[in-house]
């Protein structure tokens, strides 16, 4: 395993308030409609409106520290890139997003607003991937890649260390999977202090590549990703965080589209959250798989809330 609980907890203490003890309850309305007790971790209400500045926090600090730079660049499909910008402007760090044209509006006009000098690149995330990568190597600007950097993983780790704390006994916890930094910091946190809890990812049948790695045990290319869930639709596996995966990791489940929208739906109309498709995604495994889940206290991590007003309309209908 590349992380480490020492580490994590430090973390915990590094981390700017704003992101840190996010709500985490029993949403009984919620609970009743889906058969299973379920506890929900909201990770939307902060600046950055997700889980991600836990992580960039972590890059950020450990970057002030060394005092080598104060330039950093990232790829983003807009949440890692808000997160990135919001820190910055905090540790006066300048920074620079690559994302690909066909990126998010909304989420790209917010990565711009917090102060990032955004760059849009003609292809998908993985063409913005290397032109971060060209633009650290041009100008000595440092390069955060997400799930890849440890920080980030660790940063988001803290989350399980806040569920470890819950005041009731938890049975499974879902967490949405995208490049992994995040599913793989929460299970190895729950590993470490709370083993009898399951850990299940969850991910979009339509961006399926990091759990079809996971089952197969190795890296698998399923193509490219064709899902509304935009902050998980990553093509290509990273190997150090996929063998992270394989440890902490109990299972991992596949969701359809329709399903997401209907996890959206559910979680507006039982807690009058609106999140977008990636954070909906524990609860559409719980639409999928009922009898697994049935008298069960489920935790599931509300992981973002940057959804354009018209999509999120257009997506759940009338509630």
């Amino acid at each position: 395993m590349r992380l480490d609980i020492d580490r994590i907890e430090t973390a915990a203490t590094t981390i700017h308030k704003v992101f840190l003890h996010t709500p985490q309850y029993v949403c009984e309305s919620l609970s009743r409609a889906l058969g299973c007790r379920i506890v929900l971790k909201v990770e939307t209400m902060n600046p950055v409106r997700c889980f991600k500045g836990r992580g960039t926090e972590m890059v950020l600090a450990r970057l002030q520290s060394q005092g080598d730079t104060k330039s950093v660049v990232c790829a983003s499909a807009g949440n890692l890139g808000q997160a990135l910008a919001y820190g910055g402007r905090l540790r006066n760090f300048d920074v620079t997003v690559t994302a690909s044209a066909t990126a998010n509006a909304f989420k790209v006009e917010r990565m711009r607003l917090l102060g990032a000098n955004v760059v849009l690149v003609e292809g998908e995330i993985e063409a913005a991937l290397q032109a971060a990568s060209d633009f650290a190597k041009e100008t000595g600007a440092f390069l955060v890649e997400d799930s890849k950097n440890l920080d980030t993983c660790e940063g988001a780790a803290t989350i399980g260390l806040e569920l470890s704390e819950f005041a009731q006994a938890l049975d499974v916890v879902l967490v949405s999977l995208g490049a992994g930094a995040m599913a793989t910091g929460i299970g190895y946190a729950l590993k470490c202090r709370r083993s009898s809890v399951e850990t299940i990812t969850v991910q979009p049948k339509n961006a399926p590549a990091m759990t079809l790695s996971f089952k197969a045990g190795q890296i698998v290319d399923a193509g490219a990703p064709n899902t509304i869930a935009d902050g998980v639709a990553g093509r290509y596996v990273i190997p150090e965080v996929l063998d992270d995966l394989l440890v902490v990791a109990d299972d991992a489940l596949l969701v359809s589209e329709e399903s997401l929208k209907e996890g959206m739906r559910l979680l507006y109309l039982h807690s009058g959250l609106v999140v977008e498709p990636a954070a909906a995604l524990g609860v559409a495994a719980i639409l999928e798989n009922p009898q697994r889940f049935a008298g069960k206290t489920v935790a599931t991590v509300l992981c973002g809330g940057n959804v354009e007003p018209k999509a999120f309309e257009a997506w759940i209908g009338k509630p």
